[in-house]
């Protein structure tokens, strides 16, 4: 990820590494059809062109993964797949989430991030009929053939088997780099996979309130201070 948010209580701001060019924004409208799911992030991204048409591809360079391990994957769901990749890549408001990581590939990974709940559940619905080998993607593959394949006595199945629950897809398949919540888009407390730039970039308002009030902050408060007034009414 070449983007970083600097955050603390009452402070966020953003500091991205030098993208090499042509950046993302110079992508458009030039090349759409390449890079298409990216766009949302084209006005204000960290991720460059060359990595956002990368994101499409089945292997790209970016991870050397294969999403086809268990056959081909359906579109609708390699759809979500390569959002996640573009929202982990080019989205400037993931600060809040961001912790070092002691492994070989990375020094840094997300984790915990709040996705929202259609979010999850949708992605969750289009992939419950794709066949995968493993429930965590991050490790724990054969890595000999220089590209992931299903360790050995793994077994091929539905997505529905290996993760019953929209949690567990959104949850596990990334070690923890996401979480499920109850929370609804637009909310302004769950990070959104997918928005209409058109109506700005609701994930902004999401990064400030948990950079200001800490990454674990439960939007329960809020909710019990909006009731406080009706409740008290009804006590008179």
């Amino acid at each position: 990820m070449g983007c970083r948010i600097r955050h603390s209580l009452t402070l966020s701001y953003r500091a991205c590494l030098p993208p090499a060019p042509p950046n993302l924004a110079a992508l458009y409208p030039a090349k759409p059809a390449s890079a298409e799911q990216c766009v949302l992030w084209k006005d204000n991204a960290c991720c460059t062109a060359n990595t956002s048409m990368e994101a499409h591809q089945d292997q790209s360079y970016l991870y050397n993964f294969n999403w086809n391990h268990c056959g081909v994957m359906p579109d609708k769901c390699k759809q979500h797949f390569i959002q996640d990749t573009c929202l982990y890549e080019c989205s400037p408001n993931l600060g809040p989430w961001i912790d070092q990581a002691d492994t070989s590939w990375r020094r840094e990974r997300i984790l915990n991030v709040p996705l929202c709940k259609e979010d999850c559940e949708l992605w969750w619905e289009d992939c419950k009929d794709a066949i995968t080998c493993k429930e965590n993607w991050h490790k724990g593959w054969n890595w000999t053939s220089g590209t992931n394949r299903c360790p050995r006595g793994s077994i091929c199945q539905p997505f529905k088997y290996v993760f019953p629950r929209p949690a567990d897809l959104c949850e596990k398949i990334w070690s923890n780099s996401y979480k499920y919540t109850t929370e609804h888009r637009g909310g302004g407390r769950c990070i959104q996979m997918w928005f209409d730039p058109a109506n700005g970039n609701p994930n902004v308002a999401v990064a400030k309130y948990y950079a200001q009030n800490g990454r674990d902050a439960s939007p329960a408060p809020r909710a019990v201070l909006l009731l406080l007034p009706a409740a008290l009414l009804s006590l008179l």
